[in-house]
């Protein structure tokens, strides 16, 4: 663990020195408000989609991912829950989007993607382990799609910049989709497609599409972050 932070500082740049600045920070005075921490929502609106909860109904809700992977239950060969997983820059305004989705009925923040088993916080921020800020978002296919998910995915962050959103810079904060089934690999890349020949971003998307691999589920002060604190979500 010592080689591991000593390479880390020896690779001390402009990418992890906003990362290890924003742990540090966060660690001396975890009651701060986290609007000093600008996250990577506020890009694209998401009020105007039809399968968002009321704001009474998201704030009574207190369901949370276990730490292991969900396992769907079936009723006529459909399951009644499935999984998503994406990575879209800073997990905490990530999170607060998808809870307000009707269909979502659980979320959890945490790392996924890298090499390092059991990573931290402080962990992933050296930017070493390859691990991304990811929502593993658990939902009901019979009310919500995983189309409609990645809609909201898509709006909720700017795909086009490559590790980084807003201020927030490293691969930790890469746009990326970790899919569970050939289908979301298949509805993911499609998705993709349509959305760089539209143009709609005005650059090419960068993001990464590729099989979900373990998910740690972060720190539980990570965990709803901005509900606990009264906030709806990050702003630049």
């Amino acid at each position: 663990m010592v080689q591991f932070y000593s390479e880390a500082v020896n690779r001390y740049d402009r990418a992890s020195a906003g990362s290890f600045l924003k742990y540090a920070v966060l660690m001396e005075t975890e009651a701060m408000s986290p609007l000093r921490f600008p996250g990577n929502l506020g890009l694209y609106g998401v009020s105007d989609l039809p399968y968002l909860r009321p704001a009474s109904r998201y704030h009574r809700r207190e369901a949370q991912l276990p730490r292991s992977a969900i396992m769907p239950s079936e009723r006529n060969g459909i399951p009644s829950r499935e999984k998503a997983t994406f990575g879209a820059g800073c997990f905490w305004g990530v999170e607060a989007t998808f809870r307000e989705l009707n269909g979502v009925t659980a979320t959890a923040v945490g790392y996924c993607g890298g090499e390092f088993a059991n990573p931290s916080y402080p962990d992933v921020c050296t930017g070493l382990t390859g691990h991304a800020e990811v929502v593993e978002v658990e939902y009901k296919p019979s009310e919500i799609s995983y189309e409609q998910l990645l809609d909201v995915f898509w709006q909720s962050h700017d795909p086009t910049t490559l590790n980084r959103q807003g201020p927030d810079v490293g691969t930790q904060y890469r746009s990326v989709i970790f899919f569970h089934t050939p289908e979301q690999e298949s509805a993911a890349r499609k998705s993709k497609e349509v959305l760089d020949l539209s143009r709609r971003f005005g650059r090419s998307i960068v993001t990464e599409i590729t099989p979900a691999s373990t998910f740690y589920r972060a720190e539980e002060y990570h965990q709803r972050y901005l509900e606990k604190r009264g906030l709806a979500h990050c702003r630049f």
